[in-house]
């Protein structure tokens, strides 16, 4: 399942998206989403995970606070 992660703090890096959804299951990827002119973390990110592992993933940490934000986490949608 890939799971879209919003609202993260602009600092937060591929590695730690990562290890934050490592803690409710297995991670098959983590990206945090750059700004192709500046370089700069757009504020939100995807993470892949199995179905079981993600849906744990998504009731834990949907609504908690991370680095002073709170996370806004969702199934995502496939870009149209």
């Amino acid at each position: 399942m890939n799971i879209y992660v919003g609202n993260l703090p602009y600092t937060t890096t591929s590695d730690e998206l990562e290890a934050l959804f490592a803690q409710h299951g297995q991670v098959d990827s983590a990206a945090v989403i750059m700004d192709r002119d500046t370089g700069r973390s757009r504020g939100f990110g995807f993470v892949e995970m199995p179905d079981d592992d993600a849906k744990n993933a998504m009731d834990a940490l949907n609504g908690t606070e991370y680095s002073g934000r709170k996370l806004n986490i969702n199934e995502a949608k496939p870009r149209r």
